[in-house]
């Protein structure tokens, strides 16, 4: 079959096309024909090296494809079903093993792509505002990088609980689409001093909350547009990992929370994981909710997928399509 591999941590240029041989699933696990596989900053952090993965791999935690055989000691799946996972390695390929105990079933009425672009994201967004901070009728968010593929599905379901948003972007492109999702307020954070515009959209309040998943180049920012006693959620790193921090700092800015959650610390067992997946499917079977597919690319262009992301020239979600 074909993959990607990374045989060594670098830059894009580092996703190499190879042929493997086929994966035999062992006990609880599934052999999958991938239609389309999630393109996420984890996937970057890997390659890089930025997150410790032992070489060589297939990178790819997310995607979406039909069961083709069922190994040892699996129930409630069977060859034919379509189902998606995430926070599972190995879905730049052809085929892939995934646990049963990470995949979910695609109803019907949602398409593979959609199913891969909705996991990951979908499920991240979603413990954002149901369980980091959960979001209140009337209180205000800001959402870093708010046309990606988080901040897109971030701002709908926070409008959906009666929250309201600003977000940030750096193009008239991600505007528009910000504020088709939602978005109350829009700063461009290339041209202006995010704190400070969002004291003055606060009448010097600050927002309850503040989802950040850029890092480095925000967090100085995000601190300092929170109200006290607001939240700093920091899930993810784009720009860049987020130096060392002296919590007296969080005292001074007003008795503030930090936390760095994860989607694996919040699909613990499979209660937890058939509700996410199963409330982002129906609202999104229902029409409440909009995945953005910002790009879909061929297997072998990987590396090219990961340029774009990284360089912000994509919006939504990026697909590969084995």
């Amino acid at each position: 079959m074909r993959a990607i591999r990374v045989p060594a941590h670098g830059g894009p240029e580092v996703l190499e096309p190879a042929e493997l041989d086929r994966p035999t699933p062992q006990s609880g696990e599934l052999l999958v024909e991938v239609s389309a596989a999630g393109v996420n900053f984890i996937d970057t952090y890997q390659r890089s090296g930025l997150y410790s993965v032992p070489l060589p791999f297939t990178p790819g935690v997310e995607g979406a494809g039909t069961v083709r055989e069922v190994g040892p000691d699996v129930t409630g799946f069977a060859p034919g079903d379509r189902i998606a996972w995430a926070m599972t390695p190995g879905g730049y390929a052809e085929q892939a093993v995934v646990p049963a105990r990470n995949s979910v079933r695609v109803p019907d009425g949602v398409d593979d792509r959609t199913a891969a672009a909705t996991m990951l994201q979908g499920m991240t967004a979603h413990f954002l505002v149901t369980s980091t901070h959960p979001i209140r009728p009337g209180e205000t968010a800001l959402v870093h990088a708010a046309a990606g593929g988080v901040g897109l599905l971030l701002t709908q379901l926070i409008k959906a609980r009666g929250g309201n948003v600003i977000g940030t972007v750096s193009t008239d492109e991600k505007e528009r689409l910000a504020r088709a999702a939602g978005a109350d307020e829009i700063i461009r954070y290339t041209d202006a001093d995010v704190a400070e515009e969002v004291r003055d959209l606060t009448d010097g309040r600050g927002v309850d909350v503040v989802y950040d998943g850029v890092g480095e180049d925000t967090f100085d920012g995000s601190l300092a547009s929170l109200r006290p006693r607001g939240t700093l959620a920091l899930f993810g790193a784009s720009s860049g990992p987020v130096p060392p921090v002296d919590p007296q700092r969080l005292n001074s800015g007003g008795s503030l929370f930090l936390t760095r959650p994860s989607l694996a610390h919040h699909m613990l067992d499979r209660e937890e994981l058939d509700r996410r997946a199963g409330e982002i499917f129906r609202a999104v079977r229902a029409g409440e909710l909009d995945v953005r597919i910002g790009g879909s690319y061929p297997l072998e262009q990987a590396g090219r997928a990961h340029e774009d992301l990284e360089a912000r020239r994509s919006t939504g979600k990026l697909l590969l399509l084995p």
